[in-house]
């Protein structure tokens, strides 16, 4: 033999077809294997396992110190979870089983299983939007929190009375609201109380700046002072136009030593807020918030003001009013004066306006 073919056995391009023969099924066979493990490994990943009956979303609530189990099986309890064997597996996986994050967390429906198990791993949560303002009370303050937040009321209530905590932020049980700047806020779901107080010290912070702290000083007054005030003015009127008018009458007392006289820290001193109409028997309580037998201001604020009634101390209208009173029309606005008969006339008209609507 001649050529290439030259020194080649037949036996050996026997057995070499015979081997191809062995291998390309082998090979098909492996391949097929693979895709379909491939298959079963990317369906497991990607299939929809959220099924919220509906609704477009839904939200989730982890508890601090929940484990997986309990994550699964809340999941598994409100019928949203279809597949929780591959839930289970993705987030063995991923290593969430072992780092469960607390929080808030919005399930979309029709998530698919690698998208729930990021979200959850990650951490990243629907924030709770709340309104601290309108407050009358810390009570009703640690409520209203409480309510939204995964810290309950009763944790709350016991830091807003515990003075060698409050005194890390220089408040007291009875000057708590200086610490909190009216506004809404975005917390996470299991912001804790010492969470809440450092960040209501930081927005604290953030509200007096030195444009304001140089306006209180101008006044004499400390930040504290003025959100006390401020409550006072909160609580006369809910005419913004006039609370500059009102700050401005009880600043011009306090500089001529005389008691402020306002009906609302009696209304607060009595703690009966279905008082319509504040009567001598009603000033002869004996008590520090008192303003008609105490001078000076109260000990802290008689509620959570605005910051519009704050704005109206630091900048109060100048006049030379000592004295106001409700018109007699019972249009919500006032009538001002300067000198005690004019005041006594106003009052007279006021008063003969609520024994016509019998009011006591």
């Amino acid at each position: 033999m001649t050529g290439d073919h030259a020194g080649r056995k037949p036996g050996n391009e026997k057995t070499r077809r015979n081997w191809k023969k062995l291998i390309f099924p082998a090979a098909v066979s492996m391949l097929v294997i693979a895709a379909a493990v491939g298959y079963r490994y990317y369906h497991r990943i990607t299939k929809p396992l959220i099924d919220l009956g509906g609704r477009n979303s839904a939200l989730l609530y982890i508890r601090t110190g929940s484990g997986f189990g309990a994550v699964r099986d809340s999941l598994v309890k409100r019928g949203w979870l279809t597949d929780p064997g591959s839930f289970e597996w993705l987030a063995g996986k991923k290593n969430y089983t072992g780092k469960v994050r607390p929080g808030r967390y919005r399930l979309m429906n029709g998530m698919r299983n690698n998208a729930l198990v990021n979200l959850l791993r990650s951490g990243r949560q629907e924030p709770v939007r709340i309104a601290i303002q309108n407050v009358r009370t810390p009570s009703e303050l640690a409520g209203r929190i409480g309510r939204q937040l995964e810290t309950d009321s009763a944790v709350l209530g016991r830091l807003f009375i515990d003075r060698r905590f409050l005194s890390n932020y220089g408040v007291t049980p009875l000057s708590l609201f200086v610490l909190f700047i009216p506004d809404t806020y975005e917390f996470y779901w299991n912001t804790s109380g010492e969470q809440l107080f450092e960040r209501m010290h930081r927005e604290s912070g953030k509200f007096w700046l030195p444009r304001r702290t140089k306006q209180a000083d101008s006044l004499r007054m400390t930040p504290a002072q003025v959100i006390t005030l401020a409550s006072i003015v909160e609580k006369e009127t809910v005419k913004n136009q006039e609370k500059d008018v009102i700050a401005g009458v009880y600043l011009n007392r306090l500089k001529r030593g005389m008691p402020l006289q306002a009906d609302p820290t009696v209304i607060f001193a009595w703690n009966d807020y279905t008082i319509r109409r504040v009567t001598r028997r009603h000033t002869e309580i004996n008590s520090p918030y008192n303003t008609y037998h105490r001078a000076g201001l109260p000990p802290g604020p008689i509620c959570l003001p605005s910051v519009s009634s704050i704005d109206a101390v630091l900048y109060p209208a100048r006049h030379s009013y000592l004295y106001f009173c409700a018109k007699a029309d019972l249009s919500g606005y006032h009538t001002f004066a300067a000198t005690l008969e004019e005041h006594n006339l106003n009052a007279r008209k006021y008063q003969r306006a609520l024994d016509k609507m019998n009011i006591r």
